[in-house]
């Protein structure tokens, strides 16, 4: 009789090894059931797996791809707001000058000067502007800031009109200030660099941005008793400069077209990428999705057998030495 309670004892065994597997089947259907998704895709995807590798690499570059857009998109955004904001600075501030020098106002060209100074300063300040560490408008000088002020710009168109006979002097000399490589507003002024290496950059000496400063520059020098009074026709200077600041936000314009050009590629490349990216992403879901009502089916089966197991395990435990010998 005892020899005969060894095979029980086997069968109690094999029984909790089996309440195991299904306990650990019912595991990974379930989560299966849930998620929609191959719980072993090694397995499932066997002689795919070297393409599904490669469609999930797609993805990461995608995702790495869509990353420098970002920030690509990120630093356009804050030039052309930016440069808005020096657009804005102009204001009427050219009408408002012509008219003064029209009506012969004195008052208001003083006016229209000292504006023309705090949009100046203002617009200085503004093409500071960085991404992070990074200064937009300094050419590859990065870490440094393209202006540190107005004061200096200033201090030497002071000196080139208190040199300067007339308004055409004036004007050639400002010509050779801020157009020319070695002249102050290139090589003192403006710390940065005189080219990027970034094709997007816009540098602070851009020549629309240049006239827009020049002209706010030579207006916020305007003011009656000022450092124009020197010059032998002093309304000639302030009408060239309002007439110049005019003509220096339709070119200011222009290069926010071009800024919005390059933010609107930026835009086409992150909607290509998103594109691709859903491609993918169904390309692979279908390589390795569970259906979810099979995994529940077979869920509910594996329920059923466990619980059948348990309940044979019971009953077998339940049997004592008198029981099987009776």
């Amino acid at each position: 009789m005892i020899k005969n309670m060894i095979p029980m004892s086997l069968t109690t065994g094999k029984l909790s090894q089996n309440v195991s597997t299904l306990r650990e089947q019912i595991k990974i259907t379930s989560s299966e059931a849930v998620t929609g998704r191959q719980s072993d895709v090694t397995s499932h995807l066997s002689g795919r797996i070297g393409q599904a590798m490669l469609g999930q690499k797609a993805l990461t570059d995608i995702a790495n791809d869509t990353g420098l857009l970002d920030l690509r998109g990120s630093r356009l955004d804050i030039m052309q707001q930016t440069l808005t904001h020096v657009q804005e600075n102009i204001g009427d501030l050219s009408t408002r000058m012509q008219e003064a020098i029209g009506f012969g106002d004195e008052m208001n060209k003083g006016t229209v000067a000292r504006d023309a100074r705090l949009e100046l300063q203002s617009s200085l300040s503004a093409l500071n502007a960085r991404h992070g560490q990074r200064f937009l408008f300094s050419g590859d000088a990065t870490s440094t800031p393209p202006f540190a002020g107005a004061e200096q710009l200033l201090g030497d168109l002071q000196i080139l009109a208190a040199g300067s006979a007339d308004s055409a002097d004036f004007d050639q000399q400002l010509d050779a200030y801020f157009n020319s490589p070695d002249g102050g507003w290139q090589s003192t002024i403006y710390q940065g660099t005189a080219s990027a290496s970034d094709s997007e950059a816009v540098l602070a000496i851009d020549p629309a941005v240049t006239q827009v400063i020049r002209s706010l520059a030579v207006l916020s020098l305007s003011e009656p008793g000022g450092a124009l009074e020197g010059l032998a026709d002093p309304d000639t200077a302030r009408q060239n400069a309002a007439t110049s600041l005019l003509s220096g936000e339709t070119r200011l314009t222009n290069l926010r077209a071009e800024v919005g050009i390059d933010q609107k590629r930026v835009a086409d490349q992150k909607l290509n990428l998103e594109a691709e990216k859903t491609i993918l992403t169904e390309a692979l879901d279908s390589m390795t999705a569970r259906d979810q009502y099979e995994a529940a089916a077979e869920l509910k089966v594996l329920e059923q057998n466990l619980e059948a197991s348990y309940l044979l395990t019971a009953r077998l435990s339940g049997l004592s030495l008198l029981n099987f010998l009776r």
